[in-house]
């Protein structure tokens, strides 16, 4: 989808069509951008900036908080289209998602055709615009979604996969963010391309385990499936706070609401999980996490908490300034899953 949360409050709200907004909070306590419309990205405005420095490069920038309600029923609405086009979908998360339309409910021959038949049943139904991307599989198909923005439709035919590729910084492979571009480039691979001449050794020195998938890729090859049935691998539940939290207690307290929120998440999911792991942010913006994973699968609330606190014990909150805390869930499984046997481990390590 297009802006997704942006562009909902724009169809409900006319008064915001055609200008800069952005959905998140208050630039006065710490809010960070949710969504930018494209008016607003016009001016620099990105998703997960602090709102205070998109205020600062949009000044007129209209700034409306998430309604979260309203952003599922329009994904419900989406998705559902989705799957009349095709059983076999896997959602991502509320505004996208993978298809594979090989053989479809449409008896369509031609994937473009799906895309397009899409699109306009979205705008039709929905009232909001989306950008497909068709190719032979899920990496070409993510980054043709993204190659004309927004209501774009790029289709990437085998015959055209090589020079496609030939196209692309290394920053477009999967895996690669700007840390991992930037020591790629420190050993000359600047193109997607330039994965493949690349020395292995030095590669694997360079990106470790991830060598060997960036070189698949770097050959336009994904076998992954769309998968419709794709379990939940995480859950979490985090704050950043309007002051920075100095008062360990009071850290406490809140590791043990945000820990009692996920417990909620998991049962109401049917989930159960392994791993507790919990996020602080420090005032430098400096993140730790610490984790800790046990035999046994839980959603009691108690246990989570417990576990949490255990954890922020082993970090600097109460002797510096705190910004933000998260607790998350891995690991999971179904309540009605039988658990399997597996060894205690633990995990502390900053990030």
């Amino acid at each position: 989808m297009d802006a997704f949360y942006a562009s909902v409050e724009q169809r409900d709200d006319a008064s915001l069509r055609g200008k800069p907004l952005a959905v998140g909070g208050s630039p006065q306590s710490r809010g960070v951008v949710a969504a930018a419309s494209y008016e607003a990205r016009e001016f620099g405005v990105r998703s997960a900036m602090p709102m205070a420095r998109a205020v600062r490069l949009c000044p007129q920038l209209l700034i409306v908080p998430p309604d979260f309600a309203r952003y599922k029923a329009a994904s419900q609405q989406v998705m559902a289209i989705l799957r009349s086009a095709t059983p076999l979908v896997e959602p991502l998360s509320l505004d996208e998602a993978y298809l594979d339309v090989t053989e479809n409910l449409w008896h369509e021959p031609l994937a473009r055709d799906v895309a397009v038949r899409i699109k306009q049943l979205i705008v039709e139904k929905v009232g909001l615009t989306a950008s497909a991307g068709v190719a032979p599989n899920k990496f070409l198909a993510k980054i043709a979604s993204g190659w004309k923005k927004p209501d774009g439709l790029t289709v990437i035919a085998p015959e055209r996969v090589e020079s496609f590729l030939q196209q692309l910084p290394a920053s477009a492979l999967w895996g690669v963010g700007p840390v991992t571009a930037k020591k790629l480039k420190a050993i000359g691979i600047e193109r997607l391309v330039d994965v493949r001449a690349a020395n292995s050794q030095l590669l694997a020195k360079t990106v470790g385990s991830l060598a060997d998938w960036l070189v698949q890729l770097s050959h336009g090859e994904d076998p992954r499936p769309v998968r419709p049935d794709r379990a939940s691998k995480s859950i979490s539940s985090e704050t950043t706070y309007a002051a920075d939290l100095e008062d360990f207690g009071e850290m406490n307290r809140e590791i043990a609401r945000l820990a009692r929120s996920l417990a909620e998440s998991l049962r109401r999911k049917r989930l159960r999980a392994r791993t507790v792991t919990i996020k602080v942010r420090y005032a430098d913006f400096t993140t730790v996490t610490r984790s800790h994973t046990v035999e046994s699968f839980t959603n009691a609330p108690a246990e989570l908490v417990n576990r949490a606190q255990t954890l922020l014990e082993r970090t600097d909150a109460g002797r510096r300034p705190v910004r933000l805390l998260g607790v998350g869930a891995h690991g999971l499984a179904r309540e009605d899953a039988p658990a399997p046997l597996l060894g205690a481990a633990e995990d502390i390590s900053p990030r």
